[in-house]
């Protein structure tokens, strides 16, 4: 019966930890120590040439097309979208190479220490939905194998109910994906490159092999020529404008919790490379899907924007199979390194003294991976799936902030011993940086009508729910504008230092409840002892 008791789940206090008192952070929480800075920029290349091969952006320019555009006008915006995202990620991203903490402890230097949470509960809530939707994709990728393996198991018959929204085969290819899935997410976060690499290595020369063929069986002149936009005007503009913010939105969150990655670089010229990379292979990813479509649809006559569709067609047993294995890596990769990987990080945070990051991920793996059952939310809830996509009228907003009060608030001089410390130097108004509450109140209502309109068709909003269709830009530009006009106005001076305060020299020791540590140890760890330039 011990093991009910929460107790014997409390995780062993480390020596080294920055905080007051376990109870605010752990080891996996702690400034990462040099030996385990790992991460170079090849790994920073192959990272993110594992997140651009996966399906959601294979199928990014669906939406464009599907909106009116054409394949040259849809590029463009993949492209600037995409440059935009860059930026924001390598200003974000240096945060985290050169403090080595993760997302939800950086946040607390611009939101303050318990406004924070709210940027971390919502990562961890989108983070386990789309854990599940990705696993689910998974599963396709699993069948698409069986079925090449083993052309019977189209044939399986199915003794599940219709309302259970999942066959007998669905069910046993999600949970052969679930469990071949899951010994990665017990892979350390210095060890899991290896991981991206693989894939980096694998998936996009079979997604060259699939284009190659797409241009062998029908020209790409043949197939792509012909789709000419009648837009134009006004029509066209927000046409654009919509496909530049799902351009931004589907690595919006990244952006933000880039640092969750960028804390292991070895040295911060490490993640430059990713200002380069990311526009470069996220729009050659929008074209192979776009050309491989556009093929298909000359071939079978259907649009078959989801490639494991076009693979179900094909009649190459072989072929088939190593195409959705390609597909099946690239969905491990994404769903590691772009929900568990990130819900465990935040999950740290919340409950420090009992969650690491291998726990954190476990408890994703089981919440995301049955609990929310993403067959019944695909299945019967295309509303709710919007809602999720459209939550990234926060993400702007987030993003900016962060990066204000980084760049230009403090000038880069930033307490790392007080980001642990709820009564230091960050807690600003009952922990709760006002200036950057005042910013979310201003950039995100405005696009909520616009959000409400997309979820459900029948609310007519009128043209404020253009405002939705550049939710990412405008809450971007509308809070980072606020942040600054009121940190710059009604500066928090006692937040102001005229050097970073690292703190890596003298390091508290381990304490067991608040009470053993003393008033003067509380005022030295606010202060800093050692103040060394970045």
């Amino acid at each position: 019966m011990d093991v009910f008791r929460l107790s014997r789940w409390a995780l062993e206090p480390e020596e080294s930890t920055f905080a007051p008192t376990s109870r605010w952070s752990n080891k996996d929480m702690d400034p990462v120590p040099p030996h385990l800075r790992t991460w170079t920029t090849w790994n920073y290349v192959a990272y993110w040439v594992s997140d651009a091969t996966n399906t959601a952006v294979w199928e990014l320019a669906s939406s464009m097309l599907a909106v009116g555009l054409s394949w040259r006008q849809a590029l463009p915006a993949i492209a600037v979208g995409h440059i935009i995202i860059a930026v924001c990620t390598v200003l974000n991203g240096l945060q985290g190479a050169r403090l080595h903490v993760a997302f939800p402890i950086i946040n607390r230097a611009s939101f303050g220490f318990w406004l924070s949470y709210f940027s971390v509960i919502s990562r961890v809530v989108l983070a386990m939905f789309w854990f599940g939707i990705q696993t689910y994709v998974g599963s396709e990728c699993i069948y698409q194998m069986l079925k090449a393996i083993w052309p019977a198991t189209a044939r399986i018959p199915n003794h599940l109910s219709p309302d259970a929204n999942i066959t007998t085969s669905g069910m046993m290819c999600y949970f052969l994906y679930w469990l071949l899935q899951f010994p990665f997410m017990l892979v350390s976060p210095q060890r899991i490159r290896y991981l991206f690499i693989a894939k980096s290595v694998v998936v996009p020369f079979a997604w060259l092999a699939i284009f190659i063929w797409s241009l062998v069986k029908v020209p790409t002149a043949l197939s792509l020529e012909p789709k000419h936009s009648e837009l134009g005007g006004s029509t066209f503009s927000w046409a654009w404008l919509n496909a530049l913010n799902s351009a931004l939105g589907i690595y919006a969150t990244l952006s933000v919790n880039i640092p969750d990655f960028t804390r292991y670089a070895r040295n911060e010229r490490a993640t430059y490379v990713q200002l380069l990379i990311i526009p470069v292979l996220f729009t050659f990813v929008g074209f192979l899907g776009i050309a491989v479509t556009a093929a298909g649809e000359v071939l079978y006559g259907e649009t078959l924007w989801d490639p494991l569709q076009l693979i179900d067609r094909w009649d190459n047993r072989a072929a088939a199979f190593f195409a959705a294995f390609s597909f099946l890596l690239a969905t491990i990769g994404t769903n590691i390194s772009a929900n568990s990987l990130s819900a465990a990080n935040d999950m740290t945070v919340l409950f420090p003294r009992y969650i690491n990051i291998r726990r954190g991920q476990v408890i994703c793996a089981i919440l995301g991976g049955w609990a929310l059952c993403p067959w019944d939310i695909l299945a019967s809830a295309p509303g709710f799936l919007t809602f999720m996509s459209g939550y990234t009228i926060f993400l702007g907003p987030f993003a900016a902030i962060m990066i204000v009060d980084y760049w230009l608030v403090h000038r880069c001089a930033v307490d790392l011993p007080a980001m642990y410390d709820p009564h230091g130097r960050y807690r600003y108004w009952n922990g709760i940086n006002w200036r950057a509450l005042v910013a979310l109140i201003v950039s995100v209502p405005p696009t909520i009508p616009g959000l409400a309109a997309a979820i459900n068709a029948n609310i007519v909003v009128g043209p404020i729910s253009h405002m939705f269709d550049i939710a990412w830009i405008y809450g971007f530009c509308t809070a980072g504008v606020f942040y600054w006009s009121l940190s710059t106005l009604f500066p928090a001076q006692e937040t102001y230092m005229r050097a970073p305060i690292l703190d890596r020299d003298v390091l508290p020791t381990k304490a067991s409840s608040e009470d053993d540590v003393t008033d003067d140890e509380k005022k030295s760890r606010a202060v800093g002892v050692s103040v060394r330039g970045l």
